[in-house]
């Protein structure tokens, strides 16, 4: 064992094959923990192309490994190297491996998949378990239709591996919105090691300086997330715009960094002749734009779905329902509850539509009309929850205990 009595570690695994949604958990995750315990070092290992465009805190880092990508047809590829997908796939799981053996963590946080792309973290789960590191899976409210999720586990065979490998499985959200794992037939064992956390609340970051500023008109926020399938979502609110110029508020479109380059310019090109539209490729401090914003109109990923319920916005969302029904289940729920309003792409996306919907969405609820017991818990659980393994104090108890150290001194030295 290592002589660190007072410190910890750590390492996080993060499944991006597709768009930004695990990254900024993972991130978020390490953020608050770190805060929290000053002691901590957080490891995020990362296959995400633009993990370097994201500011980190100081005692969180990342190891880049190689980036995959997921085809319309299902299979995977190399997104950069020319390699076959089954070496690159040998390489990722080495590179875990190896990074969880030097960095021998105190805990090891698996994010989604439980036994990560295609397995390649199965070897390191097995490493780790021998050493009595804790495991730990980190699972989004929503996984997918339960007629879906059921046989792609199976085939994985993920259950046998959350009954001997995972110690503890925390799920990011509240039974009350949503069970991830409805309608599977998952053993009691593994059902006595879930432990709902709440939605991870956000805040937002601290300024850059010369940083790009806020519309200085009020605004409506239309967020694609990573852009990769987003392009719905705009070509959508661009019609309504484009058909009913006398909607109130201005729109600031983000298209996000996964956006087909030809499909950006030509939202870019249709947007500049709309004198109420903005448009921005990517913003990685989405946390500002989204406080500044009087409604927000989203495809309701799980981030979204956190900083709508933080910064108390007003939201439509517009949820995909392809390949996976995850933002379609939660966007219903969360409509059901009054947290936020639901507009479905029927494939027609009629222009008049969106405009009434744009009309309407400054005037609608915001979602703490509606009272629900520890939504937004879920940084704060997972502090408590990592720190029982951690062999470190969180940064209170610290300071309360230096104080009291130079109280007994100073009571000495009287």
């Amino acid at each position: 064992m290592r002589g660190r009595p007072t410190s910890g570690r750590v390492l996080i695994y993060s499944h991006d094959t597709f768009g930004l949604g695990h990254l900024r958990r993972c991130r978020a995750i390490a953020h608050a923990l770190v805060e929290r315990y000053s002691n901590l070092s957080v490891l995020i290992l990362s296959g995400s192309p633009i993990v370097g465009s994201f500011d980190f805190r100081a005692r969180v880092d990342f190891v880049r490994i190689p980036g995959v990508i997921k085809l319309r047809n299902g299979e995977y590829t190399a997104l950069n190297l020319h390699l076959d997908i089954a070496e690159l796939l040998a390489m990722r799981a080495s590179l875990i491996r190896h990074t969880a053996e030097v960095y021998q963590p105190d805990l090891f946080i698996v994010d989604k998949e439980p036994l990560g792309l295609r397995g390649e973290v199965r070897e390191t789960l097995h490493d780790l378990k021998q050493r009595g590191v804790p495991q730990v899976l980190g699972l989004r409210d929503v996984m997918d239709e339960p007629a879906l999720l059921a046989p792609e586990w199976e085939r994985k065979k993920v259950l046998p591996a959350l009954e001997s490998l995972y110690d503890e499985i925390w799920v990011y959200g509240l039974p009350q919105v949503c069970d991830p794992l409805e309608g599977i037939d998952v053993p009691q064992s593994v059902r006595n090691k879930m432990v709902y956390t709440g939605y991870l609340h956000r805040t937002v970051p601290a300024a850059v300086p010369h940083g790009p500023g806020l519309p200085e008109e009020p605004y409506i926020l239309v967020t694609a997330g990573g852009g990769g399938d987003g392009e719905a979502l705009v070509d959508w609110v661009l019609r309504a715009y484009e058909s009913d110029p006398g909607i109130p508020y201005r729109a600031l479109l983000v298209f996000g960094p996964f956006m087909q380059p030809d499909l950006q310019a030509e939202f870019l090109a249709r947007a500049e002749v709309l004198p109420k539209v903005e448009t921005t490729a990517f913003e990685t401090r989405i946390e500002r734009l989204m406080q500044g914003a009087v409604g927000v109109v989203a495809m309701g990923g799980y981030n979204t779905f956190c900083e709508i319920l933080s910064f108390d916005k007003k939201a439509l969302i517009v949820p995909r329902e392809t390949p996976r029904r995850e933002q379609t289940i939660r966007a219903a729920r969360a409509e059901e509850m009054g947290l936020v309003s639901v507009l479905m792409d029927d494939g027609v996306r009629d222009a008049r539509a969106m405009a009434t919907a744009l009309r309407r969405l400054p005037w609608q609820p915001a979602p703490s009309s509606v009272t629900v017991p520890g939504l937004l818990d879920g940084l704060e659980s997972v502090n408590r929850l990592a720190g029982r393994h951690l062999p470190v104090q969180p940064v209170a108890e610290q300071l309360a205990n230096v104080a009291s150290e130079r109280r007994m001194a100073a009571g000495e030295w009287a």
